[in-house]
């Protein structure tokens, strides 16, 4: 079947995930800096104008494709009972969330601390688990009185443990272990927010 015909058949959001899994293939063969709509639109069987329609920018395709295989974060960071296993959860989540963005690591390593697009949606995502879920995470110890009240907590403590892992996946390239969560919560975290052991 030829590519004409292809062409016409698909339409909104057929065509649409086509284009950010053609841009996403192309990324991860080639890289950022070497991908070009060319290259995007014959990997998709279209032509370059579908793709300049929707996104005029090279940096805004490749925005999308990443949106479109990173989906929206859930809601409410994992609850297990406790800080120590609430920490540990969320620390596997985001190792597992920016493992599903491996093949494209070095594009986003490149772009970290950069004033760009790429940086500020890197930044977005980690933002939630960062910030607002471990805020999260340490009012639901509070309320168990596992540790005292959160509130003049700063953020540079309450991020340590996301930025600490995140450090390790784009600056050292490095996947952290489970001993290396296990370590910065036990040895790190857990101390300085004072966490109290659970009376058995």
């Amino acid at each position: 079947m030829s590519k004409e015909v292809t062409r016409k058949r698909r339409r909104g959001a057929e065509l649409e995930a086509a284009l950010l899994e053609a841009a996403w293939g192309e990324l991860v063969a080639v890289g950022y800096e070497r991908l070009t709509y060319e290259a995007v639109a014959d990997r998709a069987g279209t032509s370059r104008p579908v793709l300049y329609r929707r996104w005029p920018s090279k940096r805004e395709l490749v925005l999308a494709a990443l949106g479109h295989r990173a989906p929206p974060l859930p809601a409410e960071p994992p609850d297990t009972g406790d800080l120590r296993g609430d920490v540990l959860a969320l620390l596997r989540f985001v190792v597992t969330r920016t493992g599903d963005l491996a093949p494209v690591r070095e594009v986003l390593a490149a772009e970290l601390g950069q004033s760009t697009e790429m940086s500020a949606y890197m930044a977005s995502r980690n933002h939630g688990p960062g910030r607002d879920w471990m805020r999260t995470v340490l009012e639901r110890a509070a309320r168990r009185d596992e540790i005292d009240a959160v509130d003049a907590l700063p953020d540079r403590l309450v991020t340590l443990p996301v930025v600490l892992v995140v450090h390790d996946l784009f600056m050292a390239r490095r996947t952290p272990a489970e001993a290396d969560l296990e370590d910065i919560v036990d040895q790190l975290f857990l101390p300085l927010v004072g966490n109290r052991p659970k009376q058995t």
